[in-house]
């Protein structure tokens, strides 16, 4: 129950943000990405098991204020086209457009244009540190951290992956990034 009413709550918000904001399509996406990563942090109950206070906060609550600021950005660019080169969400992201308006508006870092520049920013994590808002780099041009995304726990994370597709979240275990994966840079103090 709990669980829900902590759901609801985030929706309500969201949908707020999104409705003054975002087309219907994309506080839609949102909403769903949002109610995913939410519950993604807590165990759904069994039918037997005693109802009680939930102890552990949800994944998106124990996200540090900057994390958070930075999926809210992310999430309401989800849908947003693909533009080789593009920086601006009326026409279009590519990958590191993408990660840069995102750093620049959700929490005031102004972030180097490729991918590769910002590979090259803040401290390096180990695969099995990543934290919500660390960037993930990846080889899909043939040469290293040719791409890049921001990370947003449980193996998830939020890209403008290629021409004719738009910005979206992606798993990192499947087996198309896992074999293109370079590293991962964290920016944020935790």
């Amino acid at each position: 129950m709990n669980t829900v009413r902590r759901l609801r709550g985030l929706q309500c918000d969201i949908f707020h943000i999104n409705s003054v904001s975002m087309s219907r399509k994309h506080s839609l996406v949102s909403l769903l990405a949002a109610a995913l990563i939410a519950l993604s942090g807590v165990g759904l109950a069994h039918a037997d098991e005693q109802e009680g206070p939930i102890d552990s906060p949800s994944l998106f609550a124990r996200y540090s204020n900057n994390a958070q600021d930075l999926i809210l950005k992310g999430l309401e660019l989800i849908g947003i086209n693909y533009r080789r080169g593009g920086t601006d969400p009326d026409s279009g992201l590519d990958c590191s457009g993408f990660v840069q308006l995102v750093f620049k508006d959700a929490i005031g870092v102004l972030l180097p244009r490729t991918a590769r520049e910002q590979s090259e920013v803040g401290a390096v994590v180990a695969v099995n540190e990543l934290k919500a808002g660390d960037l993930v780099f990846f080889n899909t041009m043939r040469r290293t951290f040719s791409h890049v995304g921001i990370y947003l726990g449980d193996n998830r994370f939020m890209h403008a992956p290629r021409t004719g597709a738009e910005v979206r979240i992606d798993d990192m275990r499947q087996s198309y990034w896992i074999s293109r994966y370079n590293g991962a840079r964290r920016l944020l103090a935790r």
